[in-house]
């Protein structure tokens, strides 16, 4: 009996035990759920409310700012600027057709400019927005803000557009940006959700395009509110995303902007090259072209101006053009004759004005011909009848090789849209090119030249660096990723060439420029401590019949200006201790001597003396006009320029 009392007491304590367990639990989940309530009702009301008026939360991407580029001294060349701008998205405006006409009456819309937005809103996704108006006033952005409550789906936004502060100077190195096309995501495997952002500004040509990668950056977000008219109610949170990298190159924008004045209104090109370390110091196009007009989106007007204009502005003469280089080749045939041992420095080649080969006649540029010369004289004089001779005893193989090794028919991989390859001709390539055999006509036009034999000046300009030097200098554009260290350049390689070889080529050079006989004595230096040595050069674009030269040579300045030949010159400094070289072509400019040289002189001091050289330097009988052309140049200084921009710091 008694242990049946106490079971049941034992029994009773067990269920007061659960008991009060169970209703501590349910007590705990009544007070959160209290808790909860009173967070939901009380703090969080306005949120449910309004929830409860059927707004939404989207995420919107935000585009990074652009990398900024630079030259060598942190000087702006292409930057940022704020840019106000409305955008429109289909899904929350209800009626685009009636948003936009009421838009129409707080900013300047044209009907052209409405239909247009009507057709790309058709094409997007309705939560995607297309911009329709950009580089609005502050007047007319903030009125359009101001009306924000009556127009659904309209967005004001302040981005960023890409300017270059110093227009035209750099226009084809750079290249420019543009808003992404249907062709350009068509490239694309796996495009980046980047480029799907109304009128997003992606590099079209040169630097912009080539480095797009490391200038884009990476996107943000931002997390918006918006009700159920489309009116953007608040902003939630914003990540910022990363910037792009700023990029230094190896350009100096003082000697860019002295050589593109210094080509004035030619169409011509030229390339300044620091021959130690292959950075490219200045590579200019004339005439050149507004980059900015791209980016804001040029004018059909504007457009066939440029693309009507004989000499050809959009095109980039400096690595996209190849010539003849004319006598500038025969630094390459005399270095192919000497390592090849086919001739001596010191043997004589007589000239009496042509080469008889068979029935056909080639024919010196000096009529009746240079008499006896040797290696340094005919650099010198630049004599063609010992350059058949030569070339035909050393052959286009050899000769082709030896072009290939000082840097022509090479594509140089720079960061610069369509670098031309040029082209060293030889047996095989003919053979490829035409199903024809190698004449040894052919090889008599090579060696001076002409033919088939075809180079940039950028080529042109690393022929003179590697000549100066012996070694295989490289060209480069960017020196500087992000405000690191410039990138190390290791001593370039030898070019395994005879010392004895370089110093007669490098001796014929010093002649022409110094020696009475020179082709380019005109444009001499009278500085001890920066003299120069080139070598001039004239590419003929037609061809000169029997005819015409019987009766005697038609000039240049007689000739419609398409029809006259390239001018070509190539030079470094100092002789003793080569520091740059530079090299200039003409388009149908007429002699190498008498146009390319004083151009070609100039710049190349200019990068010595690190902007004008004492006016001493030149021949006393020079210096009026070199006074007069100094007045006409107005150098620039990006500094008093707008347009800097946000960018990663």
């Amino acid at each position: 009996m008694r242990r049946v009392q106490r079971d049941n007491g034992e029994s009773a304590r067990l269920v007061s035990r659960r008991g009060l367990l169970l209703g501590c639990a349910q007590a705990a989940m009544v007070g959160v759920l209290a808790l909860r309530m009173r967070h939901m009702q009380i703090e969080e009301s306005d949120r449910f409310q309004l929830l409860a008026e059927e707004n939404s939360i989207k995420i919107r991407l935000l585009p990074p700012a652009r990398g900024m580029i630079l030259d060598r001294n942190g000087k702006l060349i292409a930057g940022n600027e704020q840019n106000y701008r409305i955008t429109v998205t289909r899904e929350d405006a209800g009626d685009p057709k009636a948003i936009l006409a009421r838009l129409a009456r707080l900013i300047p819309l044209t009907p052209e400019q409405i239909d247009d937005a009507l057709k790309e809103l058709e094409r997007r996704s309705p939560t995607l927005p297309i911009t329709v108006a950009d580089r609005l006033s502050w007047e007319d952005f903030s009125r359009v803000a101001v009306n924000a409550p009556a127009l659904p789906g309209v967005t004001t936004e302040v981005g960023l557009s890409r300017v270059y502060p110093m227009t035209g100077d750099f226009a084809h190195v750079l290249g420019y940006v543009g808003p992404v096309s249907d062709y350009d995501l068509s490239k694309l495997t796996d495009p980046d959700p980047l480029l799907q952002i109304p009128r997003f500004q992606i590099g079209k040509l040169g630097a912009e395009a080539k480095l797009e990668d490391q200038l884009r950056g990476s996107a943000g977000t931002k997390r918006i509110e918006v009700n159920s008219t489309g009116r953007v109610m608040r902003e939630l949170d914003r990540d910022e995303g990363i910037p792009g990298a700023n990029l230094r190159m190896t350009l100096d924008y003082r000697l860019q902007n002295y050589a593109m004045q210094r080509l004035g209104a030619e169409s011509a090109a030229a390339v300044a090259i620091d021959v130690n370390s292959g950075d490219i110091l200045a590579i200019s196009s004339a005439p050149s072209f507004d980059p900015n007009l791209f980016v804001r989106g040029i004018s059909a007007s504007d457009y066939r101006i440029l693309t009507e204009n004989d000499h050809r502005p959009l095109a980039d003469k400096t690595v996209q053009g190849a010539y003849p280089p004319g006598s500038v080749f025969k630094m390459v045939t005399s270095l192919a004759a000497l390592e090849a041992g086919v001739i001596s420095p010191d043997e004589t080649v007589y000239c009496p004005g042509f080469m008889q080969l068979g029935n056909r006649k080639f024919n010196c540029w000096k009529r009746g011909g240079h008499g006896h010369m040797h290696m340094t004289q005919s650099l010198e004089q630049s004599c063609d009848v010992y350059y058949y001779e030569i070339a035909q005893r050393v052959g286009i193989d050899r000769i082709s090789e030896m072009a290939r090794r000082m840097g022509l028919g090479v594509k140089f991989d720079l960061p610069m849209s369509a670098v031309s390859e040029g082209l060293a001709p030889d047996k095989d390539w003919k053979k490829k090119k035409y199903d024809k055999d190698w004449l040894i006509g052919d090889t008599l036009n090579a060696g001076i030249g002409q033919g088939y034999v075809l180079a940039s000046p950028l080529q042109l300009a690393v022929l003179t660096a590697r000549v100066a030097t012996g070694r295989e200098v490289m060209p480069r554009l960017v020196r500087a990723v992000d405000g690191q260290d410039p990138f190390p350049v290791p001593e370039a390689p030898s070019l395994g060439l005879g010392d004895a070889s370089l110093r007669f080529v490098r001796q014929g050079m010093f002649d022409v420029v110094n020696s009475k006989k020179g082709t380019a004595q005109a444009s001499r230096v009278l500085d001890k401590s920066v003299l120069m040595a080139g070598k001039t050069g004239t590419s003929q674009v037609r061809n000169i019949t029997a005819a015409e030269r019987a009766a005697g040579v038609i000039s240049n300045d007689d000739l419609p200006w398409e029809r006259r030949d390239h001018a070509l010159f190539v030079c470094y400094a100092p002789f003793d201790s080569p520091r740059v070289a530079v090299a200039v072509v003409v388009e149908h400019g007429g002699g190498g001597s008498a146009v390319a040289a004083p151009i070609a002189r100039d710049i190349l001091m200019q990068a010595l003396f690190e902007g004008y050289p004492p006016i001493e330097i030149y021949p006393e009988s020079q210096r009026g006009k070199v006074e007069a052309l100094r007045g006409e140049i107005k150098l620039i200084d990006p500094a008093t320029v707008s347009g800097g921009g946000k960018s990663r710091a």
